[in-house]
């Protein structure tokens, strides 16, 4: 079974307590979950859970460049809360694996290759699913981490997917990211800024693969749904909207 540890929020490094993950329950509570590899090594990886994860459980995931600490993550989390709460929302973060090397060491890693990443976010979803028993499990992820998510979920089962600010086109050239979408096997939502330069308005809504998501387009927003102040508009605000969209996507699911 695996196995999480209680950490002090003001030293992450001291292992105060054990327990098992459904004994501990606490808002912004951080743990390890602990999982045997394939190999004798074990993975140990610091999570943080916000809400109850009995019913509606999201697991967020973080991009290419920020870990889930950021003050997206952070933002985006507080307002999934928010305005799901009437929904028994919770909401999971942790590192990928070269994340979790940054934060041990400050230096600053490129992210694993899509293998080694999958292997860790399908550890981490069999280890939440076998403790808390969600009754759904979404998937959210910023970039990178939803691409990873789309990909995960063609097939790993889980309730629906949510990309925010989706990396269509790389940015080294190459053909469009669409395959993840193609084969995704859940229901999928894309919420984009009209500027996103891996890929914006005009140019993804005209894929015919974007027929079966769910796309919301971010008025004048970058990747970081952060528009120009010519704009009328700010980045909270377009925050706001992408967790409505998120919380609109998630109470459908029930349609």
């Amino acid at each position: 079974m695996s196995q999480c540890a209680q950490v002090n929020k003001s030293n992450q490094d001291e292992v105060v307590n054990k327990l098992p993950l459904d004994e501990a329950i606490i808002k912004s509570q951080y743990f390890l979950i602990q999982s045997p590899l394939e190999t004798a090594d074990l993975l140990e990886s610091e999570c943080v859970l916000d809400g109850s994860p009995h019913d509606t459980l999201i697991i967020f995931t973080h991009g290419a460049g920020a870990n889930m600490h950021s003050d997206y993550m952070q933002d985006m989390v507080k307002g999934l809360l928010d305005k799901g709460a009437e929904h028994g929302i919770g909401v999971l973060r942790f590192n990928f694996p070269y994340m979790r090397a940054n934060v041990l060491d400050g230096k600053r890693r490129p992210p694993d290759r899509a293998p080694k990443i999958l292997k860790d976010f399908n550890i981490h979803i069999k280890a939440i699913r076998a403790e808390y028993s969600p009754k759904r499990i979404i998937l959210m992820g910023k970039s990178m981490g939803g691409r990873m998510a789309a990909i995960l979920a063609a097939d790993t089962p889980v309730d629906g997917v949510i990309c925010l600010g989706y990396p269509f086109i790389p940015l080294k050239g190459g053909e469009p990211r669409l395959a993840p979408i193609e084969e995704c096997q859940a229901p999928v939502c894309v919420i984009q800024g009209e500027r996103d330069k891996f890929g914006g308005k005009g140019q993804v809504e005209l894929w015919p693969v974007m027929e079966k998501t769910r796309l919301h387009w971010l008025t004048d927003g970058d990747h970081s749904f952060k528009p120009r102040k010519s704009s009328g508009t700010t980045q909270e605000a377009n925050l706001n909207a992408a967790i409505s969209h998120s919380i609109d996507f998630i109470r459908g699911l029930d349609a």
